[in-house]
C-alpha cells in the first residue's frame, strides 16, 4: 500500500487542506445515515403488527392491556395510540381533546423522525462546493507555479491541477451518497406517515366504536 501512489493517504495529502473538512463532511454523512436507517427501521417494523394487536385488544374491553402493548412498541404509530388510549381508559373523554392529543403526538413524532436530515440536505450541498472550492485554489497554485517559473511547463502546473481534480472527485464522491441516502430517508418518512395516520384514524375508531357500545363516553367540544 505505502508503494502505490494512490492510496487513500496519498490522495488525501495531494488534495490540500480541503481535504481534512471533506473528510469531517463524510464521516458526520456517514454517521447521520446509520444512526437514520437503524431509527426508521425499527420505526416502521412492526407498525402494522401494533395497530392489529391494540385494535383487538381494545374492542374486547382490554384498554390498559392495549397500552401496554402500544408502550412497549417503538415507533411513531404506536405513540399515536399510547396517547390516545391514555385518553379512553378514563372512561370519558373530550372529542376535542382526544384529537388534540394526537395531533400534538404526530407532530412531536415526525419532528423526531426527520430530525439529521438538515444535515444530510446541508451536506450534500456543501461537500460539491468545498470541492469546487478545491478547484479554484488548485488553479491558483498552478498559475501561481506558471508566474514563478516563467514558463508553461506540465510538471510545473501539475501540483495544483492535481489539487484540483483530488478535492473535486472528493466532493462529488460525498455528496453523490448522502443525497441518495436523503432522499431514501424521505420516501421512508412518506411510508411512516401513512402509518401515524392510519394509526390516528384507528384510535379514533376505537373511541367511537367504544361509545356506541356504552363503554365510553364521548363529550362535544
Amino acid at each position: 500500500m505505502g508503494s502505490n501512489n494512490f492510496d487513500l493517504l496519498t490522495l488525501f495529502a495531494d488534495g490540500g487542506l480541503m481535504m481534512y473538512p471533506l473528510v469531517i463532511c463524510s464521516l458526520i454523512g456517514l454517521g447521520v445515515i446509520i444512526a437514520k436507517a437503524w431509527t426508521l427501521w425499527v420505526a416502521h417494523r412492526s407498525a402494522s403488527k401494533v395497530i392489529g394487536a391494540v385494535e383487538d385488544a381494545a374492542m374486547d374491553g382490554r384498554v390498559d392491556e392495549a397500552a401496554a402493548i402500544a408502550a412497549s412498541t417503538p415507533g411513531p404509530a404506536a405513540a399515536i395510540l399510547l396517547a390516545g388510549l391514555r385518553r379512553i381508559r378514563n372512561l370519558r373523554v373530550n372529542r376535542g381533546e382526544i384529537e388534540q392529543v394526537i395531533s400534538t403526538t404526530g407532530a412531536i413524532e415526525l419532528s423526531f423522525l426527520e430530525r439529521g436530515l438538515v444535515i444530510l440536505a446541508t451536506i450534500a450541498n456543501v461537500a460539491p462546493l468545498m470541492g469546487f472550492l478545491g478547484t479554484v485554489a488548485g488553479m491558483i497554485l498552478a498559475f501561481e507555479s506558471i508566474a514563478a517559473a516563467g514558463d508553461v511547463d506540465p510538471a510545473t502546473v501539475a501540483g495544483g491541477i492535481k489539487v484540483a481534480l483530488l478535492t473535486t472527485a472528493a466532493g462529488l464522491t460525498i455528496a453523490i451518497p448522502v443525497n441518495i441516502g436523503y432522499n431514501y430517508f424521505v420516501s421512508r418518512i412518506d411510508k411512516l406517515i401513512v402509518d401515524m395516520e392510519e394509526s390516528t384514524q384507528k384510535i379514533l375508531n376505537i373511541a367511537w366504536d367504544l361509545e356506541r357500545s356504552g363503554r365510553l363516553t364521548v363529550v362535544a367540544t
